[in-house]
């Protein structure tokens, strides 16, 4: 049985200080450019230089998620500041986003295999390791 493990491609991209409409605008261009270009959208949002977590910057989270998402990918955000932290959680939307520390930590992420996956590709013992993470 030929197995082929392929490693997705992590595009990591910084967002600005302040997200006005423009910028944000521009971003969310610059990073569908980028994402035309893999199969899968693996994506890290670097938010460590984010001042200021307002509707305009959550909005633009949520609009690179559900086009990670058209594209059965994932977007996870890294080095959040405390503020934009409280701003994400008050609103909910920090539910809809893993995040991490670093940057190195959010793209280690994306390389990890499910359980369920490694049951699925018949990896000897995995039934045992799928129905324990069931408990």
């Amino acid at each position: 049985m030929d197995m082929t493990v392929r490693v997705c491609e992590v595009v990591v991209k910084q967002l600005p200080e302040t997200l006005t409409g423009n910028e944000g605008k521009r971003f969310f261009r610059e990073l569908g450019n980028q994402l035309n270009k893999i199969d899968r959208a693996s994506i890290v949002l670097d938010c460590s230089k984010v001042r200021q977590m307002d509707k305009s910057a959550i909005y633009l989270l949520l609009c690179c998620l559900e086009e990670a998402m058209k594209r059965n990918g994932d977007v996870k955000l890294a080095g959040i500041p405390s503020g934009a932290r409280a701003v994400l959680e008050l609103t909910g939307a920090a539910r809809l986003f893993e995040s991490f520390e670093t940057n190195a930590e959010a793209i280690i992420s994306f390389q990890r295999v499910p359980v369920h996956s490694v049951s699925e590709i018949g990896v000897p013992g995995s039934s045992i390791m799928a129905s324990e993470s069931a408990v």
